[in-house]
């Protein structure tokens, strides 16, 4: 009777959290469906041996140890194996889950959804910094300057090549005898 008392909360009857009763719809406890869901990358695997499970997770929250609502499929980019779900990543988008910018090209490329790819790559900074030059309206004229011939660079002869870069040093002066003692 202890026994059964003991066993009593750990029984199969006995339910880890409440269930709503129309099923298991919301079975997550802390999935709040009003928050924002990405589908994106989860690595796994070694160093220099990437395993990407694609999962569907809240964002800001970590995915690691299992923390995302569901996994729809595997990446491994060095074999470049694709093992996707695509009824459950089809679910996902409709109900307004939101794909990485990866994720989405790679569910182009597996024609999955339809769409442009995103670019993924950082831009370099020369090219962002540039300023794009304002261009003129057309009702002002601007005369163009006239072409200034750009001055001639004359040839140095080697010989003073060779000088220019030497300190000349005077003439040794005779050496001065010392005054005797």
């Amino acid at each position: 009777m202890e026994q059964a008392q003991f066993l009593g909360k750990f029984s199969p009857a006995a339910k880890p959290y409440n269930l709503p009763a129309e099923g298991p719809k919301n079975h997550i406890p802390s999935l709040n469906l009003k928050s924002m869901l990405f589908i994106h990358f989860f690595r796994v695997g070694k160093k220099n041996q990437a395993f990407f499970k694609i999962v569907v997770a809240e964002k800001g929250k970590p995915t690691r140890a299992g923390r995302f609502v569901e996994e729809l499929g595997t990446y491994n980019p060095i074999t470049k194996e694709k093992v996707l779900k695509q009824d459950r990543i089809k679910y996902w988008l409709s109900v307004g889950a939101q794909a990485s910018n990866t994720v989405h090209n790679l569910l182009i490329s597996e024609k999955i959804i339809e769409g442009k790819k995103i670019d993924v790559h950082k831009k370099s900074k020369k090219i962002a910094e540039k300023p794009t030059a304002p261009a003129a309206p057309a009702s002002q004229t601007t005369t163009p300057a006239p072409a200034v011939p750009a001055p001639e660079i004359k040839p140095v002869p080697a010989s003073a090549e060779t000088t220019a870069g030497k300190e000349q040093k005077p003439a040794a002066e005779p050496a001065k005898p010392e005054p005797p003692k």
